[in-house]
């Protein structure tokens, strides 16, 4: 039975991620899925996502930066998606990935700087 961190945390992640994105997770989820879905969604929406420490557009800037260093495409896209609803602005996202690329290199700033501008695309119906 789902307690109260995960229902924050899924409620959270709707707003923040859309809630057809988040359906379509837990729908797409099977027997050996499911638990990662449950996991994410109570301790990474639930717990730290919902703390009072960073506001919404903080912890968005943040994740630009350490999903572009660690290079995970799927969840860039999705986290610069979020990141604009969470009010930060394309020049922002931007300047976050330039700092990426001083700092973990130039293939992982190019690379996030070429999904970046997919999201946007994809955002401005141009995909």
């Amino acid at each position: 039975m789902p307690g109260e961190v995960y229902e924050r945390g899924l409620a959270l992640r709707k707003e923040v991620l859309g809630a057809e994105y988040v359906e379509r997770s837990f729908a797409n989820a099977d027997a050996f899925s499911t638990a990662i879905q449950e996991l994410s969604t109570e301790y990474c929406w639930g717990t730290i996502w919902s703390r009072d420490g960073l506001s919404r557009r903080d912890r968005s800037l943040l994740n630009i930066g350490m999903i572009s260093a660690l290079n995970r495409p799927h969840e860039l896209k999705l986290h610069v998606k979020a990141a604009l609803s969470n009010g930060l602005t394309r020049d922002e996202i931007k300047e976050a990935i330039l700092q990426v690329a001083v700092y973990c290199g130039i293939p992982a700033g190019l690379d996030s700087t070429r999904l970046a501008r997919e999201a946007f695309a994809e955002l401005d119906g141009q995909d």
